[in-house]
């Protein structure tokens, strides 16, 4: 069985590659990128050669390109120490044409212009836009260097910062002092006197890499983190991993004991605290608050993240539909061509030629006359608006398995062996619960983990109906907006969740069933 996981998961591993390579091409090559600028306000704002950098400078943060400004170049020797200050104050200032070009311009932008031309990059110049002896709005001179990012590199780029591991040399301030990595018994965001172990570093990019609280699952890390893609648009620089799992609603307030010292009632979370350049420097709060540059929390909010929310109603619509489907099923296929049966085949037949939109929407107005709400609000502590999600989503699953039960029971009742167990005596009682349903199960409990995991991706159109703050949405939303980042990403997730079920079905039906050998399958 270890011989077949393993290779079942290099096929599966290899089969996600391919689904992100594909996806990437779909987007980046086949998609019009101008598509991005459709909902975005600053581009409307933007005219003449701004609005040209402005493109570019959207189209690398999208993952479209690498773009360089003549401006970064020469910061770019600045840091390296090729120029200095005073030197780079003069290079910066371009000319209105090219012709204008003082000679120390001239020099600088000719050494940029070869530096990047080797690069394999594409240098635009583009010269002033005047109205009289005024700038025209946006027509500012500009110099730059794009280059079309290959699909091979920016797959490789992001298969390998999907994982990433903490440690004290993520932060490249020269101001953050000693880079170490402690253990401690006592929490200083308890105020350093309630006994919590925690794990903390100074020059990691999170101040807390373990540590302990009351909330689900108790103990929590960030030496180890996962990026999915950044977005730029559904949720504006955060990542995917972090957009789906981070905690939603209102803020929860309480005592918070802040490094300093200082006391306040917030909704900070001081155990995220990632460190930020400069900035303790620029505000007057966070010298009140902070002895460092760990200055950027995220806050304690008072409902589960989009995950938890699909989880919950995916979770329990799948132990419903289990619940009903099975022995609605099993009752089908023990009086077939009887009134159970002809009932259970209509209501299978209304599921599966309707629309699952319009039954979802039927039961949304059937639940409303009841009096159930019909929409979820976070805010409202009101474990009624459960109900109709759960039952859209787990009535089209009760119709499914109680049709491929039936059909394999049926298909069993009419194999040698059964004939053989009633020859030999046994009551139809024995033959269904020993024989006939035993095997009849195997097929159904192939599905059982992609029904599990699959309840974390959500279901797109019933959040979408009942207004549900789950994960299912977040695919419609980033392709509405063109959201690349997120887009990869949550397709990505997808498909490991796919590759997981699929060996997690493969594994439980050898359980159940002693006949598959997977040694067998491996020659």
């Amino acid at each position: 069985m270890t011989k077949y996981v393993f290779r079942r998961l290099l096929h599966g591993l290899i089969s996600i590659v391919i689904v992100v390579a594909i996806i990437m091409i779909m987007i980046y090559t086949l998609m019009n990128r101008n598509l991005i600028f459709a909902a975005d306000p600053l581009f409307t704002k933007t005219a003449n050669n701004q609005r040209i950098a402005y493109k570019y400078q959207k189209w690398e943060e999208f993952g479209y390109l690498d773009y360089v400004t003549y401006a970064d170049y020469l910061l770019e020797l600045r840091s390296s120490g090729e120029i200095d200050e005073k030197t780079r104050a003069e290079a910066v200032k371009l000319g209105r044409k090219a012709l204008n070009d003082s000679s120390m311009v001239k020099e600088y932008v000719k050494k940029f212009e070869e530096a990047y031309s080797a690069k394999g990059y594409t240098v635009t110049r583009l010269d002033a836009m005047m109205l009289g002896r005024k700038y025209a709005a946006g027509g500012k001179e500009q110099l730059f260097a794009v280059k079309d990012r290959p699909i091979l590199e920016r797959l490789w780029s992001y298969l390998k910062n999907i994982f990433g591991v903490d440690n004290i040399h993520k932060v490249e301030d020269e101001a953050v002092g000693e880079r170490y990595i402690e253990f401690t018994w006592y929490d200083p965001a308890y105020g350093g006197d309630v006994f919590s172990p925690a794990i903390m570093g100074n020059g990691t990019k999170h101040k807390y890499l373990l540590y302990f609280d009351n909330e689900f699952p108790y103990i929590h890390q960030n030496l180890l983190t996962i990026s999915l893609g950044t977005s730029y648009s559904v949720n504006q620089g955060l990542d995917v991993f972090d957009t789906m799992n981070r905690s939603q609603g209102s803020y929860v307030l309480g005592t918070v004991i802040y490094p300093t010292g200082h006391v306040e009632t917030s909704a900070d979370d001081l155990h995220t605290a990632t460190y930020v350049q400069g900035s303790r420097q620029s505000s007057a709060v966070y010298k009140t608050r902070f002895t460092d540059n760990y200055t950027n929390v995220m806050t304690h909010k008072s409902n589960m993240s989009k995950v938890g929310f699909s989880f919950v109603i995916g979770i329990i619509a799948t132990a419903l539909a289990y619940m009903l489907g099975l022995p609605l099923g099993v009752m089908m296929a023990r009086r077939k061509d009887k009134l159970v049966d002809k009932i259970g085949k209509m209501y299978i037949i209304f599921i599966s030629a309707v629309p699952s939109l319009a039954y979802i929407f039927l039961f949304k107005a059937i639940g409303g006359k009841l009096g159930l709400p019909t929409t979820f609000e976070m805010e409202k502590a009101n474990y009624l608006m459960y109900v109709l999600p759960i039952v859209s989503l787990a009535l089209p699953s009760v119709a499914g398995l109680m049709n491929w039960l039936r059909r394999f029971m049926i298909d069993q009742m009419n194999s040698d062996y059964v004939k053989f167990a009633r020859s030999g005596g046994l009551s139809e009682d024995e033959i269904f619960s020993k024989h006939i349903l035993k095997n009849a199960m195997i097929p159904i409990v192939h599905g059982i983990p992609g029904s599990i995991l699959g309840a974390v991706v959500g279901a797109i159109i019933t959040e979408r109906v009942y207004v549900v703050p789950g994960a299912g949405n977040l695919l419609t939303k980033a392709i509405n907006f063109y959201d690349n980042g997120v887009i990869v990403g949550v397709a990505l997730f997808y498909a490991v969740i796919s590759v997981v079920s699929i060996i997690l079905g493969d594994v439980l039906m050898a359980v159940v069933d002693p006949r598959i050998s997977f040694n067998s399958k491996a020659r």
